[in-house]
């Protein structure tokens, strides 16, 4: 096992990678077997709302995780929308490289499913000898975790015939016409919004989920093979739809909210004051309703915690705990009335952009990160941790080092991330934005207006400086960064955006100076 190990570590990997036998741990490499993994991964997640984050919900068993393992404190997404980012989750590799830049089967969405020719981590775990199991979201098409070779699979997408009609949202078109109307659901509640679920959280979709990934690690736990395992949950993807105690958890009138709440956007691209989606049209909402709707996002964060609980009890009670390797993340984050926003669309803002991420290693020593890392960085870690086979260039970079030895380690990992959003349900926005622990730079191809943000003095994004002249050296150098990343990722954006970059820059064939 451990010359397997070696093998497949040092196979090379193309763009110039070291052998990754450089980054296997010594604890792997003397280990007699390959380690289990489990990710457990959350829908619209937002960064902010965890106890271990100051966060305003009570999350122990999140908390606890954190304490054991890798708080990466500013995680970032790759893009705010669900198809896309966990794509480059599975491959490390963007959009333009796997065709994946949208959501799929839904309105209007151009693709159906992720190319089942990108095997990412789940084939390459197959392949190198793991019992692979995914409960629950997978949204890259269907049937994908057992096209690459899962062999244990729960949830209605991973039965869907595959290239099928699209999910058009007609019912929701009806209903926000009744509540643009002045009118309300049961209870006095808005559905699409937030809403107490009949039941309790035993009868909910959430322990559903959990009572799945308990019979799928039990049933792991029985065999003498290496396991990968993914329990995926829908929660807290809006709307925000929790039974009691969680629905009443937390006062709404007592909510605090943050500078940006409902903030007028002034001086922003035009597409972020349209509705891409039904419920994207919050004019009927009440200062009651974005207040009922944020206390319900706590009240499914509370559930979820909870229902992390169970499962790592079940880790425990199965004697897989003490060596597992956990993954803790949200796919993108979420607005609750930020900028006057709902849920997700095409724009770059930090409550969208900036994930959770925990990582546990047992060998490893608990430690934060404040370096900003990227959802493609998952990937490689995992292929360092299992050994895994190459299966083509990868635009992340592993977080070994990172959890090895902190924030110090990695000194070629310059501080900043990399975010795209390409499409939006059929529409297109080519969106590309860098951001920096100072500064973030949007670039909006279709609009003629970018954005710069001072995130020092502005962290909630209200001011646009794109065109303040005592930013001009700032806004050239995050052009400079954004272009050397677009090039090392081979982004064939780079092209229109040194042609839009002309106005702000000087010099020639878009060589940037800065004076």
């Amino acid at each position: 096992m451990i010359r397997r190990l070696l093998t497949l570590a040092c196979l090379s990997i193309t763009m110039g990678t070291s052998c990754a036998a450089d980054k296997v741990s010594s604890a792997e490499v003397t280990s007699a077997k390959q380690p289990n993994v489990l990710i457990l991964m959350f829908d619209d997640m937002r960064f902010d709302t965890f106890s271990y984050r100051g966060g305003p919900v009570s999350t122990p068993n999140i908390d606890a995780l954190a304490q054991q393992g890798t708080r990466f404190d500013n995680a970032m997404t790759t893009t705010g929308l669900c198809s896309p980012s966990r794509a480059a989750m599975f491959t490390g590799r963007w959009g333009h490289k796997t065709g994946l830049e949208d959501n799929v089967g839904l309105y209007h969405s151009r693709v159906s499913e992720l190319d089942v020719s990108e095997g990412g981590v789940i084939k390459r775990a197959h392949d190198a000898g793991y019992e692979v199991g995914y409960v629950g979201k997978w949204h890259l098409g269907p049937q994908g975790p057992a096209l690459r070779g899962a062999d244990y699979m729960w949830g209605h997408e991973h039965a869907n015939e595959r290239h099928g009609r699209q999910w058009t949202p007609y019912v929701m078109q009806e209903e926000m016409a009744n509540y643009n109307q002045g009118g309300r659901d049961a209870k006095g509640e808005k559905h699409l919004y937030y809403q107490t679920l009949p039941g309790t959280y035993e009868t909910s979709h959430t322990a559903e989920n959990v009572r799945h990934g308990q019979k799928m690690l039990k049933d792991f736990a029985s065999k003498d093979k290496p396991f990968f395992s993914v329990i995926s949950f829908e929660q807290p993807h809006p709307p925000y739809r929790v039974p009691e105690p969680y629905a009443s958890m937390f006062d709404p009138s007592t909510l605090e909210l943050p500078l940006n709440h409902l903030a007028k956007r002034q001086f922003k691209p035009m597409s972020q004051d349209d509705a891409w989606w039904p419920w994207h049209d919050v004019e009927h909402m009440t200062d009651e309703d974005w207040r009922k709707s944020r206390s319900y996002y706590y009240g499914a964060i509370a559930m979820i915690d909870h229902a992390i609980g169970e499962i790592i009890q079940t880790t425990k009670e199965l004697g897989v705990y003490a060596d597992l390797r956990i993954i803790v993340v949200g796919d993108q984050g979420s607005m609750l009335g930020e900028h006057s926003l709902y849920d997700k669309g095409p724009y770059a803002y930090d409550e969208l952009m900036r994930m959770p991420l925990i990582i546990r290693d047992p060998a490893q020593a608990p430690r934060t990160i404040t370096k900003q890392v990227s959802m493609l960085d998952i990937a490689p870690t995992l292929g360092d941790w299992m050994g895994l086979k190459s299966d083509g260039d990868v635009d992340g970079r592993s977080l070994v080092n990172l959890m090895q030895q902190g924030d110090s380690a990695d000194q070629g990992r310059v501080d900043q991330a990399l975010y795209a959003y390409e499409w939006y349900n059929g529409g297109w926005f080519g969106i590309r934005a860098l951001r920096t622990p100072e500064f973030k730079f949007v670039w909006n191809p279709g609009d003629s207006r970018d954005e710069f943000y001072d995130l020092k003095n502005d962290p909630v994004e209200l001011n646009n400086l794109v065109k303040n002249p005592k930013y001009k050296a700032q806004l050239l150098e995050m052009i400079a960064l954004l272009d050397a990343e677009l090039v090392r990722t081979a982004d064939p954006s780079v092209v229109k955006f040194r042609q839009q970059m002309k106005p702000y820059v000087s010099g020639k064939d878009g060589t940037y100076q800065v004076h």
